[in-house]
């Protein structure tokens, strides 16, 4: 899952993106609201945090533009200003969570795990595919019963490529979920980590569930 957070405030901005960081989620940050403006603009996020009092473009006036622009990008509003008119003007406007600070952050990672959960389309949140099971909740992954241990970014990829069985995904695609803005596209990473998967969740299993789709990227999926 991959992250905005607009916040102008560097010491609030570099604690929330080492506390998701640590939850393994990909995190870009905008100091301002032009710049996290312009990210949002460019790249598909999960879920955005934004502060309300902005240099350039204001908390509200970001979240009155990605809505009238069709943007249903679930949002968190992270902000000082507790008044209960801001409340209702950011909820009005369509923030679909409001949150004061100071705050605690455990109670920012529940909030934004609830609207991620919102988001999502499965059924179960448990993804399965052949003997391979993947439990969101409890970050736990197994394999024929056998518990896999995985890093953050392994885990991160793996949790990518379940939720879109069947599906190919190309090294863009993988690049702009499982990583943030600064990635290097040009580099192997991607290729080296699905390397790194392969020998945990493929190697001594049958079948072979993660694919090389040559020249366009990878697929996890069930083969004969």
């Amino acid at each position: 899952m991959r992250i905005l957070v607009i916040e102008d405030e560097d010491k609030v901005a570099s604690f929330i993106k080492r506390g998701l960081e640590e939850e393994r989620y990909a995190v870009d940050v905008a100091p301002d609201g032009d710049e996290g403006m312009a990210l949002a603009d460019l790249a598909p996020y999960d879920l955005i945090v934004l502060d309300l009092m902005l240099p350039g473009m204001d908390g509200f006036q970001i979240l009155k533009r990605l809505r009238d622009d069709g943007v249903a990008t679930p949002v968190i509003i992270l902000t000082a200003r507790n008044a209960v008119d801001d409340k209702i003007r950011g909820l009005d406007l369509g923030a679909d969570d409001y949150l004061t600070k100071p705050f605690a952050f455990a109670e920012l990672l529940a909030r934004v795990r609830a609207l991620l959960r919102r988001g999502q389309t499965q059924a179960s949140p448990i993804l399965k595919i052949a003997d391979l099971t993947l439990d969101p909740a409890a970050r736990r992954v197994t394999r024929a019963e056998q518990r896999i241990e995985l890093t953050a970014k392994e885990y991160a990829l793996l949790e990518y490529l379940m939720r879109h069985h069947g599906r190919v995904l190309t090294r863009t695609m993988i690049s702009e979920h499982v990583w943030d803005q600064t990635f290097d596209s040009y580099t192997n990473v991607i290729d080296v980590y699905v390397n790194y998967l392969r020998k945990k969740v493929d190697q001594g299993f049958e079948p072979k569930l993660i694919h090389t789709v040559r020249g366009v990227g990878y697929t996890l999926r069930e083969e004969p």
